[in-house]
């Protein structure tokens, strides 16, 4: 089949496709020649064994500026980036390969300032991919906005967000062949760090992808039997993104919004991971509140969010990544914990039933739970507020028999800053239990396969 040129353009028109241009190609594996030269970094060392020609290099990296330059003109809104960041990688090449430092480019690149349905972007940056690749490396990926009129118009009217970016795939180097499904400013490599950020991007194509294909797996695993209009949305790739995206806005903007300690999630600190997975799951609750008011005031999105949230959140979280101070994996194994004990949800005769209208006002109940805590927070000490919260998960889910900081404050040496109690702190403080170790084990394959999904890989698998 012939890949086409051109796309539909939100005005109406056209635009090319940047990855069926032949300048994208070329860019994508000049960049992926240079990446396995660079240190943790981003730097190269030319003087270590097996080391790269420099210049060879150099001539990667003009390989890439004239890619760059030869794309710019299909997005003209990203000119002054573009030209920004031929300059950035001209200077690190001439400053000979040290530590990169891309802070000009990434000034000039401003997605946020005018979101548009379709449009597309070339982003490259030495950096770290979240959930990826941990070194900053050179990456290359093109990429699309997703900003529907509907979505545009609640951004507006109830959930203002002005940084968010919905994203999707058009391609990408090894650095997204990953789980990585966010594109974040702070994972750049720069001189300094700005003031503040500007933007941040979820590809919700990926996000939607891998909720598709593993909890197709786990209703087949506990042979839950979804609502009709739940099954239709895990049958359309589209609706889940749209699904995805409006969760992620919601999601993203309640870090920074209610009643938070002194010292929110979004402040770098050293805390107990389950302070971290607490937060995250606020935020998701959150979303999940909110999508209940949008499906009474007629959006058939916010229906959709809310089986999206119950089912990622006690499907894939806990069984997803490493069990070392999993805070996500912990906030799904909490939520499935209480609707179990509220009774919304039964594992009985080897098969699993959820009570939908009951699941509803359960979650909802469990995000007033945190936000209690969260409101009492602030005129606590924090190792108390550590421990209220240690309180609340513990309370439905059971920690390791070996915990420290299971036996309360008494068996800690509370002469210490709170921060180096942290090191008393198990790496799976709250192990998975009986259910969920047998469905890691029946899900580990299609967890796995989800690594670099995209929407046109989970198309194929459907066809």
């Amino acid at each position: 089949m012939t890949e086409t040129l051109v796309t539909a353009a939100p005005d109406g028109g056209t635009a090319s496709r940047v990855v069926a241009h032949p300048a994208w190609p070329a860019l994508k594996d000049a960049v992926e020649a240079i990446r396995p030269a660079q240190s943790k970094d981003g730097s190269i060392d030319f003087d270590a064994p097996e080391a790269p020609d420099r210049d060879a290099v150099r001539e990667l990296v003009e390989r890439v500026a004239d890619s760059v330059r030869a794309l710019s003109p299909l997005m003209p809104h990203d000119a002054a980036y573009h030209q920004a960041l031929v300059a950035d990688l001209r200077r690190w090449a001439d400053d000979g390969f040290g530590v990169p430092d891309f802070l000009d480019s990434l000034l000039a690149f401003t997605p946020a300032s005018e979101r548009t349905d379709g449009r597309q972007h070339l982003v490259v940056f030495p950096m770290y991919t979240q959930n990826g690749n941990p070194d900053r490396n050179l990456e290359a990926v093109v990429l699309r906005m997703v900003w529907p009129t509907w979505l545009s118009e609640l951004e507006r009217t109830r959930y203002d967000n002005p940084l968010f970016l919905g994203i999707t795939f058009e391609d990408f180097t090894a650095g997204y062949d990953t789980n990585s499904a966010v594109l974040f400013p702070e994972t750049i490599a720069v001189r300094e760090a700005p003031e503040r950020f500007s933007w941040g991007g979820i590809f919700c194509d990926r996000e939607a992808a891998r909720f598709r294909r593993v909890v197709d797996a786990a209703c087949e695993a506990t042979r839950l039997e979804l609502p009709e209009d739940a099954t239709e949305l895990l049958a359309d790739q589209h609706r889940c993104e749209q699904t995805f995206v409006l969760w992620d806005m919601v999601h993203d903007r309640t870090h920074s919004h209610g009643d938070l300690p002194f010292d929110p999630f979004m402040i770098k600190q050293r805390q107990p991971f389950w302070m971290y997975g607490l937060e995250e799951l606020r935020c998701d609750l959150t979303a999940f509140a909110e999508a209940v008011r949008l499906e009474e005031d007629g959006y058939s999105q916010g229906r959709d969010v809310q089986f999206a949230i119950i089912l990622d959140r006690i499907f894939r979280f806990p069984v997803t990544g490493e069990r070392n101070r999993n805070y996500d994996g912990l906030g799904g194994q909490l939520l499935f914990a209480y609707l179990h004990r509220h009774d919304a949800l039964r594992w009985t005769d080897n098969r699993l039933s959820i009570d939908w209208d009951r699941a509803r006002a359960v979650t909802v109940q469990l995000r007033q739970e945190i936000e209690t805590l969260y409101r009492d927070g602030i005129d606590r000490p924090k190792l108390v507020h550590w421990f209220k919260a240690y309180e609340l998960v513990s309370g439905y889910l059971a920690p390791h028999p070996g915990s420290t900081w299971a036996k309360g404050p008494d068996a800690l040496d509370l002469s210490l800053p709170p921060r180096k109690l942290v090191d008393d702190v198990l790496p799976d403080e709250f192990p998975l239990s009986l259910f969920y170790e047998a469905l890691a084990r029946k899900l580990r394959t299609v967890i796995e396969s989800t690594r670099g999904i995209t929407a046109e890989d989970r198309t194929k698998l459907a066809a």
